[in-house]
């Protein structure tokens, strides 16, 4: 029982010992991470654990963290701090650096080295070495303008890459990208005027916002004239366009007048044409009809005049037949002389009035057929002069709508060259006020030029003005000594052999060239000599003006 209590008390205290190692072991056994690793100086000398991890004694050894985490540093440099650009122009930037620690032993150690635990902290990375930064933004800001800084950035980038890529090596760093976030320029009011990169940079910036103003302003002029002139082209091309509409208008009315009148007389035409058939077959039915009753007239006329004349003949035989009875019966009875000759006048009588009754029945049948005859063409010269009415109202009517068609193409002719004067009356009015508006501002433009010009001469110094009047005459003094000198440029030369006074005659020969050839030579030649001294004094005066007081006398020995 002892020797249990023996074996169980070691066995526990093997236990604790082992817990014990193990606790120290835990404790003193420091591991690296893909984040952070570490550098272990002091007894056993210098190791860098990136991977794994390694026992750390305390009092003899010491662990310096690193961050190998991409850290970003912004840097921002504006107003008073802002760049100064190879055209002595200040830009604001705003750039971010990309950095962390080179993956290798040596670099780690460096920067265990050169930062301590500084990797740890992005502000206290910064604030180290924001400096390089700042340095190497300046450098490369010195050689660019600010114009081809806004245009290459991506160059601009990259140089500063390239120069600050060596100092962050030295502290074992690598610069993995840079982006350039802000650029712009700075503020006008920032510039200060006693520095002298400054009043550059601000005269450079004036000059600058003078010119592109002025730009601007010529651009909106030159804009607000091509719109003007747009416009007018606009409306110029929209009245064309109305007038040539109207005109098609117009044109196509009257071209559907004339259709339709074309198309109404032919109708009419046709219409009449089509009466003038149906009249035609009506006269011609009638006709017929009427012939037809004419000739079963006439047949009823001749069977009557035949059945009549067979009546009168039978009434006849039958008269001669009662006529040879009562002769016979006279005859008979003849014997009897008073009676027999009472019985043949009577008889004779009788046969005369026989005959007169006769000759009356056949007057009256002829003058009823004579009498017929004429109604009938009585009738028949009505219907051909009716026909004839007709015919002529028809043309006529037609001759009406043909001239009240020409009459109104004529108006509608008339109005559209009324319509079409007034567009050009007003098309010219709207022209003639638009040059007359070009013209004002011409005038106003002009005038301004003028009026700066006065202004500007009215602020000259008294001795700017006394320079320009100078250079005024230094300008036409040429002008002035050659007018000056003109009486006597005519006299080429002159030789006198004798001369009797200025008053007389000149006698005598010489070689004088003057033109014309005629004259008193002497007065002539006084007259210019006087004329000359006359203007000397002035060109004297001219001269002595501009600093030549020997002039007069160097032009009389010029002129001699």
């Amino acid at each position: 029982m002892e020797n249990l209590d023996f074996i169980l008390m070691v066995a526990g205290a093997v236990v604790a010992g082992l817990l014990f190692i193990g606790l120290i072991f835990t404790k003193l056994y420091h591991r690296a991470s893909k984040e952070v690793a570490f550098v272990r100086t002091g007894m056993g000398g210098e190791k860098v654990v990136k991977d794994g991890g390694t026992l750390v004694l305390p009092v003899l050894q010491e662990v310096i963290n690193v961050n190998m985490n991409t850290l970003r540093l912004e840097v921002r440099r504006a107003n008073e701090a802002a760049l100064i650009t190879r055209d002595r122009m200040r830009v604001d930037v705003t750039a971010e650096f990309y950095v962390r620690v080179a993956p290798t032993v040596e670099a780690i150690s460096v920067a265990a080295q050169t930062l301590g635990n500084r990797t740890l902290e992005v502000d206290a990375l910064k604030s180290l070495i924001e400096g390089k930064f700042v340095d190497v933004l300046r450098a490369v800001a010195a050689e660019m303008a600010m114009e081809e800084l806004h245009e290459k950035r991506s160059d601009f980038v990259q140089r500063v890459q390239n120069n600050v890529r060596v100092d962050l090596e030295k502290n074992g760093l690598e610069l993995e990208s840079v982006s350039l976030t802000g650029l712009d320029q700075t503020d006008p009011k920032f510039f200060r005027v006693d520095n002298a990169f400054d009043a550059e940079g601000l005269t450079q910036l004036t000059k600058i916002t003078e010119s592109r103003r002025k730009q601007r302003n010529d651009i909106e002029r030159e804009t607000e004239v091509q719109i003007q002139e747009r416009n007018l082209e606009t409306e110029q091309r929209s009245l064309a366009i109305k007038r040539e509409s109207e005109y098609a208008r117009l044109q196509q009315e009257k071209e559907v007048e004339l259709r339709r009148a074309a198309q109404t007389t032919d109708i009419a035409k046709e219409r009449a044409d089509k009466n003038r058939e149906a009249e035609l077959v009506t006269i011609e039915a009638d006709r017929a009809i009427e012939e037809a009753r004419i000739a079963k007239e006439r047949e009823v006329e001749a069977r009557e005049i035949d059945k009549r004349r067979q009546l009168e003949e039978a009434e006849i035989v039958r008269k001669r037949t009662l006529e040879l009875a009562e002769q016979e019966k006279a005859i008979a009875l003849a014997r009897k002389s008073e009676e027999e000759s009472a019985a043949r006048a009577k008889a004779s009588e009788a046969e005369a009035l026989s005959v007169a009754a006769q000759e009356n029945v056949r007057t009256v049948q002829e003058t009823a057929v004579a009498e017929r005859d004429k109604q009938i063409e009585i009738i028949e010269a009505s219907k051909a002069a009716e026909m004839d009415a007709v015919k002529i109202r028809v043309a006529a009517e037609t001759e009406k709508a043909a001239a009240e068609d020409r009459a109104e193409a004529l108006l509608t002719e008339a109005k559209a060259n009324a319509e079409k004067a007034e567009i050009e009356a007003q098309a010219e009015a709207a022209a003639e006020k638009t040059r007359a508006d070009a013209k004002a501002k011409s005038y106003e433009v002009e005038a301004a030029g003028q009026r700066a010009l006065h202004e500007a001469s009215n602020v000259l110094s008294p001795e700017q003005v006394e320079m320009q009047l100078k250079l005024a005459l230094y300008k036409y003094l040429p002008d002035i000594i050659r007018e000056s000198v003109k009486p006597l440029e005519n006299i080429d030369g002159i030789k006198i052999v004798q001369m009797d006074g200025f008053a007389g005659q000149a006698s005598g020969h010489g070689d004088d060239k003057r033109e014309g050839g005629s004259g008193n030579l002497a007065d002539s030649v006084t007259e210019a000599a006087l004329r000359y001294r006359t203007q000397a004094p002035l060109v004297d005066a001219l001269l002595g003006e501009i600093g030549l007081k020997d002039g007069i006398t160097k032009l009389d020995k010029l002129n001699s």
